[in-house]
């Protein structure tokens, strides 16, 4: 079976060429061989200075020193895409132009136009004007109804004389590219891509455009997503990029500009999502798995799910996932984090995002979240963590390439006898650049020894929009020019330009230290590829070996690679100069002491073995899923449990009481009491001497007593385990199971949490039993206010008071507050160890049949139990019964709900007493 990758960009595009002029547009940026002229050191360097890239006045130029055009020019195209294997390796960092104005591969620009305005001033003009070009239009369709031909998409007469080729794309997400690639080479994964060509196609024909996707499909295993240019531009340029990723990555918007708030691009952005959904449907085959990667698509999954109830579907995040703080920023956070939801697995590249992801749920849906995932109404979604890799083959394969090593002997040749600071970035206001120019202006004059023996390479890419931080980021430039340059020395070489793969991966291996400064970053892969090209098995001259990392914690990357890296705050000027210098002068023992313990990392954790466990762990989870589903879950065979209940000689029944044996509330709405159907049920099952009969219930002790008290012998579990009456012994002591005194010392705790929400919350009260409390708004006039006050409040507590053993539970209607080391589970547990223990003591057998009854999320952790014991065969005939309509671990489920319960106990008992009548007829005849 297939599995469909679905990402924004696919992994090719198409390239267009000018058949009149290809002689022109084939030529080849390679490097120029070295020469001596170009090592000269009396030479004046001929490429433009970086300052003028700043609309700045130029820095003296240093005339000592041979800069070589070819690596300097900062209108470098790179066509290394353009003529490079269409399978083999893909930048992981992508620096090229923004959506729409590619012009690479001479593709048609965007017929987008501007969007609507996104002020709230505005919203009335922007309607008026729609409203009147409405009438204009239907005024026109009644004078002179359209003619065939008008609704055809208008050609691009640019395109005329024009061929075209697929290519590998340089835009979208390089490390899953390349990830899935070696997991593709590895043979166990049938893998296909969905997702757009990367460049406006309004201009293109339907005709063209079902060439292209019949190219794709055909010769590259991809499916194309075709976007109107207007979608397109909302979705990526206006919603994606302006919104979600400054807010993915804390930059939460304030300014009066901000479009976080109210902007029409949220239609877009569901536009796009929808017709992604769409072709997912469209390539969709039973048995198929469909992963949908990054924060472009964060709705596919429920969409796809609504279309496709049984589908296997896995959702990976690449970006960073912020904490409920800022995500709750976001106008759209239900409709986002539902859409992610869809998935049956929800996978991030760390424990810190999966785990800011499961608080935020729980926050602002006001769900369950476990440490697994979460908990919904009807269905259990997934949470991990598992970070991308490298490609290691094909990344091996590209450093051979002899293009690596004349951009090497280049690189040494321009500084020799300095020590060669690396950094790489895309300009924007996460990736730290000005922090990192700023700490290094700080090394410079803490540690001014090293002014003339160190240079900072900062390449960044050339496409920015992020025009204030351009201005900042020159002016630091200028600075540390005017103040530290000289005739025979510049320190700084700043670069705004996109880099060919070789260029890049040359600059890796010559470093003597790698700066990555992000203020936040999902997982950098660049540091993975910086310590593979540092292992010292370069084929040509002049690589380093075991230079150190200077990495960010903020990054993903820092929680991988352990303590090998050093590790900075990009807040931290001070902390950064001082990095810089411990890594210029780290000793060669402490440098592969560190650089072992990355490469073993980056060796072991690869980009192929990141696929194979995102896919065991979806099919892992999917079956368990399935198996959960209440249309898997077959019904309970009254037949089957009543001919195993007649073979057994010791029988044991532990029934939940609210829901399970009883409705919670009559149809009247009087709470529950004691319906005389339930007690009858229960003493036709206890008049059996085999049997031995609990009912286990969160409420308290006396009030439990109070409800059976017609049945004093029956076993009770009471508050969910946390406190016991065994079965048989009349008005026996109840066996408290929790610390008093360490209860009542968590209870005051977060009572002052609940009493802080019960003042804000008018309606809302507090509940308090023995070992439980529980903050109810039913009573509520306003539930949204409600639900919001309850996620707010599961979510303090379970972070304030995790420590004590507790944790706070949404359930309908209210907020649990329970201990998690007592549970109806231990309940159960102790129950069959005395059990046990009385049956070996008095030589009788151990109980063979076991039933165990249920309605609620808080009776799938005494499922598990029994549904162990069966598979071990401890107790040799179990049955687990969910009542209701949910998905549960449960064997089997009873649809008619207590009703359809009770008729199958008294059902049971009936047969006890038939069997009894029988052995007295038998024994009266001498018979057996």
């Amino acid at each position: 079976m297939a599995t469909h990758n679905v990402s924004l960009f696919l992994p090719h595009t198409v390239a267009f060429t000018d058949t009149r002029s290809t002689a022109a547009s084939s030529r080849r940026q390679s490097p120029p061989p070295i020469s001596k002229r170009q090592a000269s050191t009396t030479d004046l360097p001929t490429h433009r200075s970086f300052a003028s890239l700043f609309n700045g006045p130029d820095p003296p130029e240093t005339p000592s020193i041979a800069l070589n055009e070819e690596f300097f020019s900062s209108k470098k195209v790179s066509t290394r895409a353009k003529s490079g294997d269409l399978h083999g390796l893909v930048s992981s960092e992508a620096q090229v132009a923004e959506w729409g104005k590619q012009a690479i591969f001479n593709q048609p620009k965007s017929r987008a136009g501007p969007l609507p305005s996104s002020s709230v001033l505005d919203f009335a003009k922007v309607h008026q004007e729609a409203e009147r070009k409405r009438l204009q239009k239907a005024k026109r369709s009644k004078r002179s109804p359209p003619s065939r031909g008008s609704r055809a998409v208008s050609r691009d007469r640019t395109l005329d004389g024009k061929s075209w080729d697929v290519q590998p794309a340089v835009q979208g997400n390089g490390g899953l590219t390349n990830a899935v690639r070696a997991a593709a080479d590895a043979g166990d994964i049938d893998t296909n891509f969905i997702g757009t060509v990367g460049f406006p196609t309004d201009s293109l024909s339907e005709d063209f455009k079902e060439e292209i996707h019949d190219r794709l499909l055909s010769d590259h295993e991809s499916q194309v997503v075709w976007i109107s240019d207007k979608d397109m531009d909302g979705h990526y340029t206006h919603y994606c990029k302006t919104i979600l990723w400054p807010i993915f990555h804390y930059q939460v918007p304030d300014h009066p500009k901000s479009k976080a708030y109210a902007d029409h691009s949220w239609e877009f952005y569901r536009n796009v999502n929808q017709a992604f959904a769409e072709k997912v449907v469209e390539s969709y085959k039973r048995g198929d798995t469909i992963w949908i990667h990054d924060y472009h698509l964060l709705l596919v999954p429920a969409m796809v799910r609504q279309k496709l109830p049984e589908a296997q579907i896995g959702f990976f995040l690449h970006t960073a996932f912020p904490s409920s703080e800022v995500f709750r920023c976001l106008s759209t956070r239900k409709a986002l984090l539902e859409g992610m939801l869809g998935a049956n697995l929800v996978a991030f590249q760390t424990e810190e995002y999966a785990q800011h992801f499961l608080q935020t749920c729980s926050r602002l849906l006001t769900v369950e979240a476990t440490g697994e995932g979460v908990q919904l109404e009807n269905h259990f979604v997934n949470v991990t963590c598992q970070p991308i890799g490298l490609n290691l083959e094909a990344i091996g394969e590209a450093r051979k390439d002899d293009e690596v090593g004349n951009w090497m002997k280049i690189i040494n040749e321009l500084f020799p006898n300095k020590k060669i600071i690396v950094a790489r970035d895309k300009l924007d206001n996460v990736r730290g650049v000005r922090q990192k120019l700023l700490a290094y202006e700080l090394f410079l004059n803490k540690y001014p020894e090293w002014r003339e023996r160190v240079v900072l390479i900062q390449v960044v890419g050339s496409t920015s929009k992020e025009s204030e931080l351009m201005a900042t980021v020159g002016d630091i430039c200028r600075r540390i020019d005017s103040i530290h340059s000289s005739l025979a020395n510049r320190p700084l070489v700043f670069l705004q330009q996109d880099m060919d793969l070789p260029n890049y991966l040359a600059m890796l291996t010559v470093a003597d230290a790698f700066m990555i400064t992000a203020l936040r970053d999902g997982m950098n892969l660049a540091a993975h590829e910086y310590i593979c090209c540092q292992d010292g098995t370069s084929p040509f001259k002049g690589g380093k070996k075991y230079s150190p990392l200077i990495l960010s914690e903020f990054t993903g990357s820092s929680a991988v690679l352990g303590d090998g890296q050093l590790m900075i705050n990009p807040w931290d000027y001070q902390q950064q100069a001082r990095a810089i210098r411990q890594a210029l002068e780290m000793g060669d023992g402490e440098k592969y002491e560190r650089w072992s313990k990355m490469h073993k990392i980056v060796t072991t954790q690869t980009g192929g073995r990141w696929a194979h466990q995102l896919k065991d762990t979806l099919d892992k989870v999917y079956a368990e899923h399935h198996e959960r589903a209440s249309t898997s879950v077959p019904r309970m065979s009254i037949t089957k449990v009543t001919d195993k209940y007649k073979a057994a000689s010791r029988r044991v029944f532990i029934i939940d009481y609210e829901g399970t044996l009883a409705p919670h509330r009559t149809s009247t709405g009087i709470p529950l009491s004691s319906p005389q159907r339930v007690l009858d049920g229960l003493e036709s099952l206890m008049a059996d001497s085999k049997n031995i009969v609990y009912v286990m219930s969160g409420r308290g002790p006396e009030e439990l007593e109070s409800t059976f008290r017609t049945l004093p012998s029956l076993g009770l579990i009471a508050e969910n385990g946390c406190f016991l009456r065994e079965y048989g012994a009349q008005h026996s002591e109840w066996q408290v199971f929790v610390d008093q005194d360490e209860t009542a010392k968590w209870k005051d705790q977060a009572r002052g949490i609940l009493d802080y929400f019960q003042t804000r919350l008018e309606g809302s009260d507090i509940e308090e039993r023995h070992c439980s409390l529980f903050f109810r708004y039913g009573k509520t006039g306003d539930q949204e206010a409600a639900v919001r006050f309850a996620g707010e409040c599961a979510d303090q507590i379970n972070t304030s008071c995790r420590s004590m053993g507790i944790h706070a539970v949404p359930i309908s209607k209210a907020v649990l507050i329970e201990q998690v080391h007592f549970s109806k589970r231990s309940a159960a547990t102790h129950i069959f160890d005395i059990l046990r223990a009385k049956a070996t003591a008095r030589g009788h057998p151990v109980p063979e049949f076991l039933l165990v009854a249920g309605d609620d999320r808080e009776d799938e952790i005494i499922f598990q139990w029994a549904n162990e014991l069966g598979e071990k065969g401890t107790i040799r005939d179990v049955f687990t019964v969910s009542v209701g309509r949910r998905n549960t671990v449960a064997g089997s489920t009873i649809t008619q709900g207590a009703t359809g319960l009770l008729n199958a106990l008294l059902k049971l008992g009936k047969s006890s007493s038939e069997g009894m009548e029988g052995d007295y007829v038998n024994r009266g005849t001498g018979t057996m």
